[in-house]
């Protein structure tokens, strides 16, 4: 598969997750040696009254149980969002090879907007980061639906 069609995953999550009522952020996890999709998820704030309800998280801890390991150094992670802080810290702490993201958010990212946790003295492993992955999609997703709640 491409990164385009690992992108295209976790945008069917990320419109699952609208269809929700939450909002529409997809992440998928890949193993990045042999190409298979280990977990995918959709935001479950609402869903699930967890503010940490995250799709990144979610994914991550799928993927980490689905390898029965807390690090994922051989995995990547596509999500349709710049992560937040919170997020880019679990990526972090799960040694996330390469992290892909759509839409670069520069309210509430954590990456390449606000706290930029990986740039840190303090993080203990920095992903390789590619943004602007399918952004236009993963943009209009979510102005689509933030402008139906209006």
């Amino acid at each position: 598969m491409t990164d385009e069609k690992y992108m295209e995953l976790a945008i069917t999550e990320a419109e699952a997750a609208a269809g929700r009522g939450e909002v529409p952020v997809g992440a998928v996890v890949v193993e990045a040696s042999s190409g298979r999709v280990l977990a995918r998820a959709g935001n479950r704030v609402e869903a699930d009254s967890d503010p940490a309800g995250h799709a990144e998280l979610l994914a991550l801890r799928a993927a980490a149980a689905a390898v029965g390991a807390p690090r994922l150094p051989d995995c990547d992670l596509y999500v349709t969002l710049e992560p937040c802080a919170m997020c880019a810290q679990a990526i972090a702490f799960a040694r996330i090879r390469r992290l892909y993201f759509g839409a670069y958010d520069a309210k509430g990212g954590g990456v390449e907007h606000g706290a930029r946790i990986f740039e840190q003295p303090t993080c203990h492993h920095a992903p390789e980061v590619v943004g602007g992955l399918e952004e236009r999609r993963c943009a209009a997703l979510l102005q689509d639906f933030f402008a139906g709640r209006r």
